[in-house]
């Protein structure tokens, strides 16, 4: 069902469908099995004109919406969750906060080249001292000596980092604590003083680069401060409410993915004379799979309806993200139990949708940050249905 999408939605839906089923799905076993990043296919991409959905055509992009994005986001990580996830990290991390507090020059310079496919950006938030605490966590500093910035610190989790075009750095450049000092800087891949540290072996996502990143009296231009100095973490938050959105959509792709499996082996698979899909037990996990994901679906689109008209969006994307993450575990769980052994073996997707799906349910806010999102809401008695 179309759920009344545009003609536009419906296009990049079948763009990024088309792709992905002759593109990514047939490679995606075996690039998990070889950990292989696939470069060539973010250049296809790129070509295609994916990379840059949700920016204006002046920049290279396509002017897409937030549910188109979302869409594309959906079907890409319905073939693969570690080029989902990179992709939703491009765009939704590391090119719009260029796009959204970047200036005119800023743009041209940053945001174009990854619009258009030159390459992929990336944002560096997490460090060792601590996670969800953004506000009292980051150490990392930047002081400006004449007309450059000066970075010392470290970054964990950077999603790209290893071969991102730029990397968006949020950074202490007030002595004050709290997240009144904090900035966000472009820093370029070739910046003196920038180390790539090593990659992280990971549960799954095994095709997304993830790494650490050092600053060792890294030096970038005065202007590569994005926006105000002292708004980094307003910034930040802001940017985070539209990323739930498109985490949410590559768990629905990946809860999507499970369920087709589920449904094909159910009807293959027999035992005591029948097929598996005619016993109650598995007809009931298949039910409340569709079902969750059916509800997921609305949630995510309604946050992103939200978005493309203008209006508050935080909460409904944290409970599209909540949701959205949180029962495509239980669909890929419930698909590994579908499939029985053969779900344990990697000879099946299923085992690979339940790995990638995990990391959805601590990236970009965890499921217990989320939810005190939507409690502090409650609590204030705000209207927010």
């Amino acid at each position: 069902m179309d759920f009344q999408l545009t003609e536009e939605q419906r296009a990049i839906r079948d763009l990024a469908r088309e792709f992905a089923e002759n593109e990514i799905a047939p490679y995606a076993s075996e690039w998990d099995r070889t950990h292989e990043f696939p470069a060539r296919v973010y250049e296809k991409m790129g070509a295609q004109g994916l990379l840059g959905l949700p920016f204006p055509e002046e920049y290279g992009g396509a002017g897409a919406d937030a549910i188109a994005t979302a869409l594309a986001i959906e079907e890409i990580s319905k073939a693969d969750g570690s080029i989902g996830l990179t992709y939703a990290a491009h765009m939704g991390l590391g090119a719009t906060p260029i796009y959204l507090f970047g200036n005119a020059a800023q743009k041209k310079e940053w945001l174009a080249p990854l619009a258009k496919g030159e390459g992929l950006g990336s944002l560096a938030l997490t460090e060792p001292s601590g996670g969800s605490d953004l506000a009292g966590s980051v150490k990392t500093t930047a002081r400006l000596e004449g007309d450059e910035w000066i970075l010392n610190g470290s970054k964990l989790y950077v999603t790209s980092g290893k071969v991102a075009r730029s990397i968006l750095v949020l950074c202490r450049t007030e002595t004050q604590g709290g997240h009144r000092g904090l900035s966000l800087i472009i820093v370029p891949r070739d910046a003196p003083g920038l180390v790539i540290g090593k990659l992280e072996s990971k549960m799954g996502l095994h095709t997304s680069l993830t790494t650490q990143v050092f600053f060792e009296e890294c030096r970038v231009p005065r202007e590569n401060l994005l926006g105000e100095r002292g708004a980094g973490f307003r910034y930040t938050m802001q940017v985070l409410d539209g990323g739930r959105i498109g985490i949410g959509a590559m768990a629905l792709g990946l809860g999507e993915a499970a369920l087709r499996a589920s449904l094909k082996y159910a009807q293959e698979r027999f035992a005591f004379g029948k097929a598996i899909a005619e016993y109650q037990a598995i007809q009931h996990m298949l039910a409340d799979s569709a079902m969750e994901l059916q509800a997921a679906r609305l949630l995510i689109y309604k946050a992103a309806a939200l978005k493309d008209a203008g209006k508050k969006f935080s909460v409904q994307a944290a409970q599209a993200k909540l949701f959205a993450t949180e029962a495509s575990d239980r669909v890929c769980w419930n698909a590994i139990q579908i499939h029985g052994g053969a779900g344990y073996l990697t000879d099946f997707p299923v085992e690979r949708y339940y790995r990638d799906n995990r990391l959805l349910l601590i990236g970009e806010g965890t499921s217990e940050v989320q939810r005190m999102i939507i409690a502090r809401e409650l609590l204030n008695d705000r209207q927010f249905t």
